[in-house]
């Protein structure tokens, strides 16, 4: 069946190619806009909160990017002036921060200058404090643990927040110290914790809190959806054991931001909720002291930029350009891995009014995000020499690209992602590499009628016909490949190889035979191991074990699946290595595997000496994946990690990456018309419009452009090109005119 054509995709999705000569031993990634990226390999973001902290404390605020997938912290040093953004991916920074678990608020609660961290507690559904310590450098300082609590009828209890819901915390009733909005455990009422640092001691130097309102606002939240309701409290009956309230436990999962929208000098607030797309402006009436929500704004900011961001938006109100004006970021908060927007999804709001009266206007990029190389959901990369050049190529499988939000018969949200592989082509030297984007659609998954996710390609020559394949895994544990004959193919249940889920195989001579075999991670967490029992022409791929080396992956402490994803490696010597990604987010690395294929393989601590590193955290966010392979010729491997968050980091080498032209794995909506097709001598184009003159031209399956000739006339309705003399193979045809471009894919056969 004929399906795609692979080296062309790139100019469906208008993903040029732009070659960026470098020098020094540096590794480039370049495409067709020449603009580079500041921070490509930063590792991408999905569900990400904000704030300022002084990072290398030269008195000016940076920021920090926290991502609850995975729980990775990445620092940006602010080096901007004023009305710029300018901002430097600063990961040395890192281990100055604490874990962090699931949520993360910086606030200076104590006035000394310095932002100190608010954060989940895990297993106490509660949050714990770090104390900015900072002197000559960034340090914190655990004051809180294992939680925050409140006093509430004469007894200290737990603030309750869960690992859900994303609190508010501010100076609500102006006072001088923070205090705390959260909602009530059992019903959809927002409690407020008063600090109590300035009354009991004249400063805000403690964390002393009070319940002192079980309805801040007066507003309540339907247990059901998002729908807000003003002017009431508790319907509950009044008795002699105190309120009594007769309902369902609510949906979990609210956000919080406390900000004074109108200039009154009264905080109101921005509120987001699970499994829905906006953020409401509740616009506080009342007084510092007594809060009263007397307006909502659904469309908040306004119509025509309202926020809607599935699922569940969380803000940060950050001062991002230097103009003293704080702006409004906005990111997905949902803690579910598949249901919210994870590409171009950090939306960021520039405030051209006042601190306290903002006038918020989207920016047309995504902040931050849009400075790193991010497919979306599960970045599996893959170091392959695709085109035979002798120069390493870098793939990247990914789970998939949000697709789309719907909500079932029973309000449930629901989520639609795509899989895809993005390449980036090398087209630098052997010492000197440098990546073109070359495609983001490599293998034309956004053109297919099928959908996949957990795409995870393996590349190989395994027919020994000169021409390589591509085999991909995915989330339904099969295998598909993907084959280049007369025709170019798509052979699914490849071998009838059913591992069960998230199939993620490696082409790989193991035992040194001459022959590529399979290797195969999958959900639960071990290695299944398909021996080539073929011959160089005709693979015969038969299961040896689903449990080669004795390797599982499997945390039982994290979750109840592995999701190992395998990367044998040999080196310069000879000697097998392996790294395996897991669900955890370890990059597990294992040797003893020459003459051990029955054994257990050891695990070893000496990852950083194979990459030519000093030291390595093995621990890289959720659903890791590695690929290694020496590409610039000094002897060492270098190694790209991938994650959840659809980001990739690069070790053991220096990078730049250059920005695509369209940064949106997309597929033009019309494509060309060709007649006939498969052609022999002649080729008519029907035109997809009126135009009196476009340009037409041809590539070759190299990508080499064979055919370039504008056309006028009036009224064109077809073109008529002769064809007689190409190779049969497949070609790409582009039309553009009218300020739009038009694709076709003609295979010539004779």
């Amino acid at each position: 069946m004929i399906l795609f054509n692979r080296q062309f995709v790139f100019l469906v999705i208008l993903v040029l190619l732009f070659t960026v000569s470098g020098s020094g031993q540096t590794t480039e990634a370049v495409s067709g806009s020449g603009e580079l990226y500041k921070f490509p390999w930063a590792g991408g973001m999905n569900s990400v909160q904000f704030g300022e902290v002084d990072i290398n404390m030269d008195g000016i605020k940076d920021i920090v990017a926290f991502d609850r997938q995975g729980n990775r912290i990445m620092p940006f040093v602010n080096s901007g002036t004023a009305g710029e953004i300018n901002y430097n991916y600063a990961s040395q920074y890192i281990e100055d921060f604490p874990q962090l678990y699931d949520w993360a608020i910086f606030v200076d609660y104590n006035n000394d200058g310095k932002s100190d961290i608010f954060t989940y507690s895990p297993g106490w559904a509660g949050m714990m404090v770090y104390k900015n310590v900072s002197v000559d450098h960034l340090k914190f300082k655990r004051v809180v643990y294992p939680y925050l609590s409140s006093l509430n009828n004469g007894g200290e209890v737990n603030i309750l927040v869960t690992y859900a819901d994303y609190p508010g915390i501010a100076d609500i009733d102006n006072d001088g110290d923070l205090d705390i909005l959260t909602f009530w455990g059992l019903g959809s009422f927002v409690e407020m914790h008063k600090n109590l640092s300035m009354e009991l001691y004249g400063n805000a130097d403690s964390l002393v809190y009070e319940k002192t309102e079980m309805c801040w606002g007066h507003f309540a939240e339907s247990d059901e959806s998002n729908e807000l309701f003003l002017d009431t409290c508790f319907p509950a009956l009044q008795n002699g054991a105190g309120l009594v309230y007769e309902r369902a436990e609510r949906h979990t999962g609210s956000t919080f931001l406390l900000l004074d929208l109108n200039g009154d000098d009264v905080k109101d607030l921005l509120l987001g909720d699970v499994d829905y797309p906006g953020l409401f402006a509740l616009t506080n009436g009342g007084t510092p002291q007594e809060a009263v929500i007397t307006q909502i704004d659904t469309l908040f900011p306004d119509a025509d930029s309202r926020i809607r961001l599935f699922s569940m938006p969380a803000a940060a109100y950050i001062d991002v350009n230097n103009d003293d004006k704080k702006d409004l970021i906005v990111a997905p908060f949902d803690p579910a891995l598949a249901v919210s927007k994870n590409y171009k999804n950090v939306k960021l709001y520039f405030n051209e009014g006042q601190n306290n009266n903002p006038d918020f206007h989207i920016s047309p990029d995504s902040f931050l995000q849009n400075q790193m190389i991010d497919v979306g959901s599960g970045a599996m990369p893959v170091f392959f020499d695709w085109d035979g050049d002798g120069l390493t190529d870098l793939f990247i499988g990914n789970y998939g690209y949000y697709d789309g939000s719907w909500y079932d018969e029973y309000y449930t949200l629901h989520s639609r992602y795509k899989g895809t592989v993005a390449w980036f082509k090398n087209t630098g030297t052997n010492d000197n590499p440098v990546f073109t984007s070359y495609d983001l659609d490599f293998g034309g998954f956004f053109m297919d009628d099928e959908v996949y996710t957990g795409v995870a390609p393996a590349f190989g020559d395994i027919d020994n016909d000169g021409i390589n394949e591509m085999i991909i895994g995915n989330s339904d544990g099969t295998l598909i490949l993907y084959k280049i004959t007369s025709n170019l193919v798509k052979i699914p249940d490849y071998f009838n190889i059913d591992v069960g889920k998230f199939s993620t195989p490696q082409l790989f001579d193991l035992d040194g035979d001459g022959l590529l075999d399979l290797i195969i991670g999958e959900q639960d967490g071990n290695l299944n191991y398909y021996h080539n029992n073929g011959t160089p022409a005709q693979p015969d791929f038969v299961l040896v074990t689903d449990s080669l080396g004795k390797v599982n992956v499997t945390d039982y402490n994290v979750s109840w699946y592995g999701y190992s994803i395998p990367e044998f490696y040999r080196t310069t010597t000879g000697e097998t290595r392996l790294v395996v990604g897991s669900e955890q987010g370890k990059l597990f690395y294992f040797t003893d595997i020459d003459g051990n294929l029955n054994g257990e393989f050891t695990v070893s601590d000496d990852l950083a000496e194979l990459i030519g590193i000093e030291d390595f955290n093995p621990d890289r966010g959720i659903r890791t994946a590695a690929t290694l392979a020496d590409i610039d010729g000094d002897g060492k491997p270098e190694m790209v990690a991938g994650n959840f968050s659809g980001g990739v980091e690069l070790f053991g080498s220096n990078a730049k990456v250059y920005l695509p032209v369209n940064n949106k794995p997309s597929v033009a909506k019309t494509e060309l018309l060709l007649v006939p097709n498969p052609a022999a001598n002649t080729v008519t184009i029907k035109m997809p419009g009126k135009m009196n003159k476009c340009r037409v031209t041809i590539s070759n399956i190299s990508g080499k452009t064979i055919f370039g000739q504008t056309v006028s006339a009036a009224d064109l309705k077809t073109i008529t090109l002769n064809v007689s003399d190409y190779p049969s193979g497949y070609y790409l045809v582009k039309l553009t005119g009218n300020n739009n471009f038009y694709i076709g894919k003609l295979i010539v056969a004779r």
